[in-house]
């Protein structure tokens, strides 16, 4: 595997000084470059030592094995909390020390408000003394605001750092696990929940970090509040202090209830992605099969389900934060109600300190408290699940190899050996093995790699494995990587190595040769080039042993009989092998064969004694020994204990087979590769476009217009409340100083007159606070939730409407992180950050207005100081959203690694290559994590820092600028402006934060909207509706087509013409990349061709493709089963009967099988079919087909994987059950096609020849006759035979509807049209 990245630079956060430490100096140096230019990855600075995925996660593994060890002893279950704390709680606990410091100085900033205005209040303009108190006092208002802007953004940076720790090892812990699942814990989980731990649950931890100091914090604060406020005030504060207690449980049940919610939610989302991983995955056949409707009614069904949770914790959200929103008003309110009708007059100091006093521990009590308990009991469940994870069954690692002492014979022994299936007996020495059926063969190889626990007998095996698995294996990165799978490059080796497996003509083909990088799941690579390079895998290690799980299949002949003898016989000649096949010419080169039926050894031996013996497997041979004399195998290991006699005749078919792989490595063709587009990172700032976009989707025009009213309207009943507080206050403050010459005739009505005008108003002020206020929330997330929900469902019809190319282009992980990252974004993280974005907004808005409306001059030092803002906010900006941006694309490796090394599991693990895919899982991580989060983390911090600075400066300048106005200001509108200026603090970094973030996350909506807009293919129903029983003959017509992918690709069809008449059984053949699937493509119109094709005289391109689509049969090359019951793989559209189900099930021999399953045809399958081998899922696919009783049916290499025996099976149901269909074979193995009506041979997209088998046998220099050759000589000899045998009985219809002329072009007459 190739190193994830280039050196990066070093870190200067190591080495940086206090200073630097402090106000994040050491990043100057980045945000330079990323103004300048777009970062790049090389710019991020190296993992720091202490971050690194390695370390942490060794250490985490450390102490949760002592735990699971200490847990085993004690009989308990292992607590994987207990292990985080113990792990943790150092570090974290110094960091409690910073939240103290800072909660202490928000307590003590209020007083020096308060002697501050009580200056004002006493005004005498003769007392010095006091005037340079107040200095003081100003001072110590402002100095608290630097130290709180400082300890805040250090204290935060390290406990997300922590946070980010842990994270870090429980990935690196969880994907250390999902190397050693066993096969049993496999079918427990699936990747698309491992994937959800990794993206979804590891997250929590970032967050719970913020938090969990104020458990303790919260509690202390709100007591030294209350001792203040009962200096001030007196009693009637613990009436505003009930509220806030009252307060507290309310949102401590809000939390409660949103994760019982956000639990739920994540069973559904889970869900929806696994259902679009698998459209994803097996779109090709969705698409074929024309099931887009079923598909998309089932991801709406979960989707649908999934929004009204999302809306309902939506609706929660908006509760909450307008609670808070509203808490202070409703607690200022109720305090002063009270002290004000406990007979107390009112004065601007007292409310001033109160109102501010309240305010410090709001946040406290009701955001950080309340977020500390529900992350809390988020992270608890998180938690959970990933122990429940942590625990799941093992694989038992057996050590093969040798003690040094014994260097004997590499060898596997079996003996009465049980897995859960049924008794082996046998040992293999040097030697090869053919089962012919079913599924034990694969099981065998597992049980020999130790992947299935078997229950007695034994199972020794001495020396190295390597395994090449039956369903080809590539991880992304480059062929070589591939191929040298952490082996060092040996060139001679190599070279030999890519030569046997046929790869030296595919690597000069590709761009850049065996350097070319392969998407994911090998998207570039074709089938066949895929089983070549997994065996070229297998081949290039030095091992004892090889067992290879029939590698052959997906190669056709040619290919397949080059890989037998130059790799399998020749390469590895002096090795033991354990092959398993279905193709029986190679046996003879067997030194021994197994028979295996249905778990039972049926027969073992050679070759010939097995032929004495008579066995069930000799019939199947029989054919070939009455053709051909017998010639014991003609080629054979050198290391077998017998000799061989050699016949002439099989030295003459040794040369023979020798000549065709050598002109066939000469000619082996050229397979066309697509390379993988770059993931697209959009530029530049986000236009107002997207914003209508995003709000168009949830609401129209009208509701938005109504939105942004209700948010004016909240803003300005917000302020009028405190501006009546301080008018209230003043008119007391002039009563107060009138009211001495007054009083003495006796008691002044006025005073008590006043008090219910003024309350009222204030109560008045108070509700319509509240009001609009939930009013403005609930709105809001309505309307986003909405433009989430149509988002979605335009994305996921667009994606089910766009051609197959782009899932070619696109690897799935790409397309599944838009409907599991952007998605999630939209529905959770996005609408909150825009509400809260929007409340701050305008309440910044209010508290300059304020501000000015006190001192009009103050707006003389904000224009600098907004100029420097919105420099500082660009510049950050700028480099911000390159940070946010690499963080997603490094994000998506670290995923992709994960389910590719799922997908290999097996192979890895046979190749012992776990650690060295864990240390590049740890790279990724590194690279992800250590690196382009932490600058996120920093970046985020280094603005905050500057922003709270220009905040203060605000405050210093109100404060002092008060005081030298000191003649013309009245102490309430001091006392306003001071205490929303000191709001400012956190508020102002938190509102431009969120700024960011909000566009940041606009980003997904960018995304999204970007797969609502691709490119879609024809439509689905056109108004030109073919007739219902069309076609009624099933005559299809080439007329002049060229065929490419993409309109910039290469053409893979050239000029074609042909005609498949009614009922006929075609062939069609032709070397790896003739064009044989393109073919089929160009039938369904999975790329629009040009040129003509007819169905019964229709017109394909006329018609909707589902018309078109389902009105033809295919049996698909890679059977895909999907996750849901047995009957909906049958028949997701429900339109048939159980009793037509059955008969089908019946037909192709399954119906036992699926008789045994727990549920019958209701049995939820495992994830894509994993428990069914691949042959039954085959015959699964021929089951549809049956069911869907078309004219025509199209079987592409559907025989591939499949053995003898369901390969007879299916060849008989299709020449049973389709015998009044045009059938069109794509065929690797020309035994399943020599008997058709005809055989088109396709050679470079071109048609070669088109005639009957027998009479294209009979040209000598065509390729047809040269592939029969290549097959062997016995196997020639037979096929020749049946081509003629069928060409003898076949009854001779005029050959006027259209024949190959002399030339070799294809002739079509009026009548064919």
């Amino acid at each position: 595997m190739e190193p994830v990245k280039n050196e990066a630079k070093t870190n200067p956060s190591a080495k940086a000084n206090l200073f630097s430490q402090v106000f994040f100096c050491w990043l100057n140096p980045l945000f330079r470059i990323g103004y300048k230019r777009r970062l790049e990855e090389d710019d991020m600075y190296k993992v720091l030592p202490e971050d690194g995925s390695e370390r942490l996660g060794e250490e985490l593994q450390r102490h949760w094995d002592h735990e699971v060890q200490k847990a085993a002893k004690d009989l308990r279950p292992p607590k994987l909390t207990k292990v985080l704390i113990k792990c943790y709680w150092k570090p974290y606990a110094v960091l409690g020390i910073f939240t103290l410091i800072e909660e202490v100085i928000k307590v003590i900033q209020p007083v020096f408000l308060g002697k501050l205005i009580q200056y004002f209040e006493k005004y005498d303009p003769d007392n010095m003394d006091a005037l340079y108190e107040a200095f003081g006092y100003a001072a110590g208002v402002c100095l608290s605001t630097l130290i709180l802007a400082v300890t805040h953004h250090l204290y935060f940076f390290h406990v997300q750092r922590t946070g980010m720790k842990m994270r870090v090892a429980m990935c690196h812990m969880i994907y250390k696990k999902a190397l050693c699942l066993s096969s049993a814990a496999m079918g427990k989980t699936t990747t698309g929940q491992i994937v959800n731990l990794l993206s979804n649950d590891v997250n929590k931890f970032d967050e719970v970090t913020i938090f969990l100091h104020f458990l303790w914090v919260g509690p202390l604060q709100a007591a030294a509040v209350l001792g203040l406020l009962w200096v001030e005030i007196g009693p009637s504060c613990l009436a505003g202090m009930a509220v806030l207690v009252i307060l507290m449980p309310t949102q401590t049940m809000f939390g409660r209830l949103f994760s019982k919610f956000r639990s739920k939610t994540a069973a559904l989302t889970d869900n929806r992605i696994r259902t679009m991983n698998e459209v994803v995955s097996g779109i090709r056949i969705i698409k074929m099969y024309a099931w887009e409707k079923p598909f998309s009614a089932l991801v709406n069904d979960v989707r649908r389900k999934e929004i009204s949770k999302i809306m309902s914790s939506s609706y929660l959200r908006g509760l909450n934060m307008a609670s808070f929103f509203a808490a202070s008003k409703i607690i200022v309110f109720i305090t002063f109600t009270v002290y004000v009708l406990l007979g107390n007059t009112i004065s601007a100091s007292r409310v001033f300190v109160a109102v501010s006093l309240y305010s410090a521990v709001r946040l406290t009590v009701t955001l950080f408290f309340p977020s500390a308990i529900e992350k809390l009991s988020e992270t608890r469940i998180s938690v959970r699940r990933i122990k429940t994870f942590l625990l799941l069954d093992e694989i038992v690692k057996s050590k093969h190899g040798f003690l040094q002492e014994e260097k004997q014979e590499p060898n596997v022994e079996i003996q009465d050996l049980i897995c859960y299936w049924d008794t082996v007996n046998c040992t293999f020495l040097s030697s090869s093995l053919v089962p012919p059926s079913h599924f034990p063969q694969s099981s065998l190889l597992s049980a020999i790699l130790g992947e299935l626990p078997y229950d007695k007998g034994v199972l020794k095996v001495k020396g190295q494995l390597t395994y090449a698995s039956q369903q080809p294996w590539v991880f992304p990165g480059t062929i070589r990587s591939n191929i040298l799978f952490g082996k060092a490059l040996h060139p001679q080796k190599y070279e030999k190595v890519l030569r046997a497996c046929a790869l030296k003509r595919d690597m000069e083909l590709l761009p850049d040769g065996d350097l070319t990088v392969i998407g994911d799941r090998g998207a570039t690579l074709s089938g066949g080039q895929k089983a070549r390079v997994n065996l070229a895998r297998a081949v290039y290690q030095d091992a004892d042993i090889y067992l290879l799980d029939d590698p052959l299949s997906a190669v056709d002949a040619e290919v397949g009989r080059h890989l037998f003898e130059q790799c399998i016989c020749g390469i590895l000649k002096n090795k033991p092998r354990i092959l398993v096949t279905h193709q029986l010419q190679y046996l003879q080169a067997a030194d021994q064969i197994l028979v295996l039926k249905e778990g039972h050894m049926v027969a073992r031996g050679t070759y010939s004694e097995l032929q004495r013996s008579g066995v069930d497997f000799t019939s199947l041979l029989k054919r070939e020994e009455e053709e051909g004399p017998q010639a014991p195998g003609a080629e054979t290991e050198s290391r077998s204990p017998r000799s061989r006699t050699l016949s002439q005749n099989s030295e003459v078919s040794h040369t023979s087979s020798i000549r065709s792989v050598k002109d066939g490595t000469e000619q082996l063709p050229a397979e066309p590769v697509q390379t993988v587009v770059e993931e697209s990172r959009s530029e530049g700032t986000i236009g107002v476009s997207l914003y209508v976009k995003y709000l168009k989707a949830g609401a129209n025009i009208l509701v938005l217009i109504g939105v942004v009213l209700l948010q004016f309207l909240a803003q300005a009943a917000y302020i009028l409340q405190d501006w009546w507080l301080a008018y209230w206050a003043g008119e007391q403050e002039k009563l107060n100083v009138n009211g001495t010459v007054i009083i003495q005739n006796g008691v002044n009505v006025t005073e008590e007159l006043n008090l219910d005008f003024y309350l009222g108003i204030y109560a008045g002020l108070t509700g319509a606070t509240l009001i609009f206020g939930f009013a403005r929330s609930l709105v809001m997330f309505n309307v986003l939730v909405k433009a989430a929900q149509s988002l979605h469902n335009r994305m996921f019809n667009s994606i089910l409407r766009t051609p197959v190319r782009f899932f070619d282009v696109n690897p799935i992980g790409r397309v599944l992180n838009r409907f599991s990252k952007d998605i999630g974004q939209l529905d959770a993280a996005l609408p909150w950050t825009f509400v809260d974005f929007i409340q701050i907004f305008l309440q910044i808005i209010g508290v300059v207005a304020v501000a000015a409306s006190v001192i009009p001059w103050i707006l003389i030092p904000l224009v600098p100081l907004i100029i420097v803002f919105l420099f500082l906010r660009r510049y950050f900006l700028q480099t911000s959203r390159d940070v946010k941006r690499l963080e997603s694309t490094t994000r998506s490796p670290v995923f992709s690694h994960l389910s590719s090394s799922l997908q290999g599991l097996w192979t890895i693990r046979a190749f012992r290559a776990e650690e060295r895919f864990q240390n590049t899982f740890d790279a990724y991580q590194d690279l992800h994590s250590g690196e382009s989060w932490f600058l996120f983390l920093v970046t985020s911090r280094w603005f905050a820092v500057r922003l709270d600075g220009i905040c203060a400066v605000f405050v210093t300048i109100t404060a002092f600028g008060c005081l030298l106005l000191r003649d013309q200001v009245e102490a309430g509108s001091v006392g306003l402006a001071l205490s929303y200026a000191v709001t400012l603090m956190g508020m102002f970094q938190w509102g431009v934060r969120q700024s960011a973030e909000v566009e940041n996350m606009m980003t997904s909506v960018e995304r999204v909207v970007e797969y609502t807009e691709l490119e879609s293919e024809a439509p689905w129903e056109t108004q030109k509706r073919p007739p219902p029983e069309w076609p009624s003959q099933g005559l299809i017509t080439f007329d002049r087509v060229n065929f490419s992918y993409s309109s910039d690709g290469p053409v893979v069809l050239k000029d074609m013409k042909a005609v498949f008449r009614p009922k006929e059984k075609v062939g069609i053949v032709g070397r790896t990349g003739a064009g044989k699937s393109s073919l089929v493509s160009a039938l369904f119109r999975l790329a629009e061709p040009e040129g003509r094709i007819y169905i019964d005289g229709v017109l394909t391109s006329e018609i909707g493709l589902h018309d078109l689509r389902q009105k033809m049969s295919i049996i698909p090359q890679d059977p895909v089963l999907f996750t849901g019951t047995m009957r909906k793989n049958l028949d997701p559209f429900s339109q048939h009967t159980d009793e037509d189900l059955w008969n089908a099930l019946q037909e192709v021999q399954l119906k036992s099988v699926v008789e045994e399953l727990p549920n019958k045809m209701e049995t939820v399958l495992a994830e894509s079919g994993s428990n069914f081998s691949v042959g039954q899922r085959q015959l699964v696919c021929l089951a549809r087909a049956v069911l869907r009783k078309n004219r025509i049916l199209i079987i592409d290499e559907a025989t591939a994987n499949v053995d003898p025996r369901t390969d007879e099976l299916i060849q008989k149901t299709i020449r049973d059950k389709f015998r009044e269909c045009t059938v069109l074979t794509i065929a690797h193995r020309l035994n399943t096609i020599i008997d058709s009506d005809r055989v088109l041979v396709l050679d470079a997209g071109q048609i070669h020849a088109y005639d009957e088998p027998y009479t294209l046998l009979q040209n000598h220099d065509g390729i047809f006759f040269k592939m029969v050759q290549q097959t062997g000589r016995q196997e020639a000899v037979a096929l020749l035979q049946s081509a003629k045998q069928a060409y003898n009985s076949r009854s001779r219809p005029s050959m006027t509807n259209g024949g190959v002329g002399a030339d070799g072009n294809l002739v079509i007459f009026e009548t064919a049209l």
